[in-house]
This record gives C-alpha cells, sequence and structure tokens, in this order.
C-alpha cells in the first residue's frame, strides 16, 4: 500500500501566503519562500502552491514566486491558478513545479485535462475541485469558489479522471478553515468511484482531522494550510502520531 501524504498548502494572494475561512475573511499567513522551506525541512511528503485570485482577476500565476519556492525545497511541487493553456504549464514546469492543478479552466474547458495529459503526462495533471455542500447535494464553484456551476462533485470528478488527471484535489468549501474536520463522507464516496489518488483538503484542526481522513475518508493525501502555517501542528509530531494510529506514513 502506498504510503500516505500530508501536503501543506500555501494560498497566495498578491505574492503574500494567505488564509481564510469558507473562502473568504482572508488574513496574512507569512512569507511563502520561507514557508515552503520550512515545510521541506520538516519532511512535508509534497507542496501545493494555489495563486487563489488568478482566475478570478483574469492573470496568469507570478512566475518568479513560483522560481523562488522551488529553489528553496526538496519535495514535489504542486503550482495551481489561471492556468487556461498548454503554454501556462510549459511556464510552471520550467519554473520548477513537478506538477500543475488547474480547477476553473477544467470546468470551462474540460478538454484541457486530456491535452495536459496526453503532452505531459497523467501525473502532471491535478483537477481541483472546489464544492460546497448546499440542498443535499456538493455543487462545484469557479474563480476560488466565487461562481456556482452546474457540476456535480462526483459526476465532475470522474469525468476528470477519465479524460486524463492523474489526481483529484477536493476542497470542502463548507468545512474550509472551520478546523471541524474533513469532509470524510464525501472523500469515501470519491475512494469508491475512482481509481486515481484523492487529496482531501478543508477542515484539518487537530491531529485526529488528518487520520480521520486516511481512515474513515479513504484519502490518499491530506492538505492543509492555517495549522502548519500558524504553527499549530507541527509536520514532524503529526507524521509521528499517524505512524503510532497505524497509518502507513513516511517518517
Amino acid at each position: 500500500m502506498l504510503a500516505k501524504r500530508i501536503i501543506p498548502c500555501l494560498d497566495i494572494k498578491d505574492g503574500k501566503t494567505v488564509k481564510g475561512i469558507n473562502f473568504v475573511n482572508f488574513r496574512d499567513a507569512g512569507d511563502p519562500v520561507a514557508l515552503g522551506a520550512q515545510y521541506s525541512r520538516d519532511g512535508a511528503d509534497e507542496l501545493v502552491y494555489l495563486d487563489i485570485t488568478a482566475s478570478f482577476e483574469g492573470r496568469k500565476t507570478f512566475t518568479e514566486l513560483v522560481k523562488k519556492v522551488a529553489a528553496h525545497i526538496s519535495i514535489p511541487f504542486t503550482v495551481g491558478g489561471g492556468i487556461n493553456e498548454l503554454s501556462d504549464v510549459d511556464r510552471l514546469l520550467s519554473a520548477g513545479a513537478d506538477k500543475v492543478s488547474i480547477n476553473s479552466a477544467a470546468l470551462r474547458n474540460p478538454s484541457l485535462i486530456e491535452n495536459i495529459a496526453k503532452s505531459y503526462g497523467n501525473q502532471v495533471c491535478v483537477v481541483a475541485i472546489d464544492a460546497n455542500f448546499e440542498n443535499n447535494d456538493w455543487l462545484c464553484y469557479l474563480n476560488g469558489g466565487r461562481v456556482p456551476t452546474n457540476k456535480h462533485l462526483f459526476q465532475w470528478a470522474q469525468e476528470a479522471e477519465e479524460r486524463g488527471a492523474g489526481e483529484i484535489l477536493f476542497t470542502s468549501m463548507t468545512h474550509d478553515g472551520v478546523k471541524d474536520g474533513y469532509a470524510n463522507e464525501a472523500l469515501a464516496t470519491l475512494f469508491e468511484q475512482l481509481h486515481i489518488p484523492v487529496i482531501a483538503s478543508g477542515g484539518a484542526g487537530k491531529m485526529e482531522h488528518f487520520r480521520d481522513a486516511f481512515k474513515d475518508g479513504k484519502a490518499d493525501a491530506a492538505l492543509a494550510a492555517s495549522v502548519f502555517h500558524f504553527g499549530e501542528i507541527n509536520i514532524t509530531e503529526l507524521k509521528q502520531y499517524l505512524h503510532q494510529e497505524g497509518i502507513n506514513i513516511r517518517l
């Protein structure tokens, strides 16, 4: 069985790391280069960098900042935000990214998933899905949680896999920043229907939440931001705890 992964996430706005609650009310969380370097030293399995306002503002991800972060880490690096065409993927891979994460662009133009997978391999293409639980259903959103779509989480995740996505990064907008635990029921459903890894995002508040995402949600990886940025959970200690709980994790 593959080891479970712990993934810190740098949400970037105006060149700074920020963290919000339910996708709003952002506060400054520090320098992305310093944070990335620290997480790499602390034993994070991967790092995710999301330029959270690029799509909304209709611009490209800041390539220079991606280069700086990449230069200070020695772990796999996924970058997302403002990726609309293959030239964007080229630019970010050249800047040091190992994978790209697409969200709004994939919803608007699903063939982008196929194009990336064919050009660079499935492993490079992470499809991120921001979904909110409303009226007993999971509805997908565009532009950093600002615009609802008519796509539903489970159907869209399945389509993304069929088109060539290598991983699904599912963020529950309902759970984001609330620190009450991940959307484990939805995660378990994704596990049942997909054949590619699922990354859990949204809701981490304590170490037990990571354990539950792996045991109950069957997630392949757990992503978190504020609990790491503000020193509430140390990655090394978290991994030791998960190991003691019987989770297969790299120490």
